[in-house]
């Protein structure tokens, strides 16, 4: 399942650029909004599972605004996006309880850590225990939301590829998959050199400082599942 994320931002280029970021990031846009009506409108209509809200909003309520009205009806998890630093405004915004803030401009790693943070703030505790699968040494990998976090609880940031491997092999629950069908899923059908799992395997396991995934020569992978 991929989540779905609505933007509120009046820029119109600015609002492009997030799309794209968040796509590449391997999410969904349920849809983009410049205003006040247009934004608690649409929301209603496309119940997205997080909204990216810009505080400025030219010629229109701000998104403290649409904060409040969306927290009267909804608990969608929102992150304010903002270029402000007055105390007074800040303050304001605090009280609508965010998910996160972003100052502009930002980073797409930036984007991504609050997306993940957000995400993982706003899930329901009762679905936890099931939903989380003990992998490698203290990570765990949360199977719903394709989420990786470490032992500290920190939300790892993974890039599209890593994060397809991942949910392959976490499902696999250990058994050993072949190269073949590991590649065909990652890269979804298109050509690639012999290496390009390898090398992708290496920077995950060299990003995250340890072992995630044992590989048999010749023939496949798994995962290193930990039992609860």
């Amino acid at each position: 399942m991929s989540y779905s994320i609505f933007i509120v931002e009046d820029e119109i280029i600015v609002a492009l650029e997030i799309k794209s970021s968040i796509m590449k990031l391997g999410y969904l846009c349920s849809g983009m909004a410049t205003n006040y009506t247009d934004a608690l409108s649409q929301i209603e209509k496309t119940q997205p599972d997080l909204v990216l809200l810009d505080i400025t909003l030219i010629q229109s309520k701000n998104g403290i605004a649409i904060a409040t009205e969306l927290k009267k009806t909804t608990t969608i998890p929102f992150i304010y996006l903002t270029s402000i630093t007055d105390a007074k405004v800040m303050q304001e915004a605090i009280h609508t309880d965010p998910s996160g803030y972003l100052l502009k401009p930002f980073r797409r790693e930036e984007l991504q850590s609050a997306i993940l943070l957000a995400f993982h703030k706003h899930m329901p505790s009762d679905n936890v225990a099931t939903n989380v699968c003990k992998v490698g040494q203290g990570f765990q990998y949360h199977i719903r939301e394709k989420l990786l976090f470490d032992a500290s609880n920190h939300p790892i940031q993974l890039s599209p590829k890593e994060r397809l491997l991942l949910e392959l092999l976490v499902n696999a629950k250990g058994t050993i998959l072949p190269f073949v069908t590991i590649e065909e899923f990652v890269w979804d059908g298109e050509s690639i050199s012999s290496s390009s799992l390898r090398t992708l395997i290496y920077r995950l396991h060299k990003k995250l400082g340890c072992k995630l995934i044992e590989t048999t020569p010749t023939f496949g992978c798994k995962m290193i599942v930990l039992s609860s």
